[in-house]
C-alpha cells in the first residue's frame, strides 16, 4: 500500500542506540523522528539554517504521543515515516511511525510550533511555506 502523502527515511540500528541486550533505547526513537522531520522539510526545499537565518522561523515540538509495539534491534534497517495531518497558520500536527518492514515498531503524533528564532515566541507560519504545506496536509479541515 503507497501512500503519496507519506514521507520516508531509512535509518539503520547501531550499537550506539542500543543497551547491552541489542535493544533500541527508547529515546533513540524520538531522534529518529527528528531526522526524518528534518529531511522531509529539506526534502520539501526549507532546511532548518534556511528557515532559522532567512526566515526568522523554527518549529519546535509542542507536544508527543509515543506508542510502542515492538523493539528494534541491533543491525535491523528501518524506516521512518513522516505524514503531515494537518496544518494551521501557527503548528503543524504530524503522523510518524518507525518500522521494520511493513510492521511498525513505534506510532507518534507530534505537534508543531512556530516561533521566532530570535525570541521563541509563537508567530504565523511564513505565507511561502504555509503555501507549500497546507495541500500536504492529509486532514482537510
Amino acid at each position: 500500500m503507497k501512500n503519496e502523502s507519506r514521507f520516508s527515511w531509512p535509518t539503520r540500528i547501531y550499537w550506539e542506540d542500543t543497551d547491552a541486550g541489542g535493544v533500541v533505547y527508547h529515546a533513540r526513537y524520538v531522534a529518529f523522528m527528528e531526522r526524518a522531520r528534518t529531511e522531509w522539510m529539506r526534502a520539501l526545499g526549507y532546511g532548518q539554517a534556511s528557515l532559522r537565518e532567512g526566515d526568522g522561523q523554527m518549529f519546535v515540538v509542542r507536544a508527543m504521543t509515543l506508542d510502542f509495539f515492538k523493539p528494534a534491534k541491533l543491525d535491523d534497517v528501518l524506516t521512518t515515516t513522516v505524514e503531515l495531518v494537518q496544518c494551521r497558520r501557527a503548528s503543524l500536527l504530524m503522523a510518524q511511525a518507525v518500522l521494520r518492514d511493513d510492521q511498525v515498531l513505534v506510532s507518534a503524533q507530534v505537534r508543531l510550533a512556530a516561533v521566532g528564532a530570535a525570541d521563541f515566541r509563537p508567530q504565523p507560519i511564513d505565507d511561502t511555506l504555509y503555501a507549500v504545506l497546507k495541500p500536504l496536509q492529509t486532514q482537510h479541515a
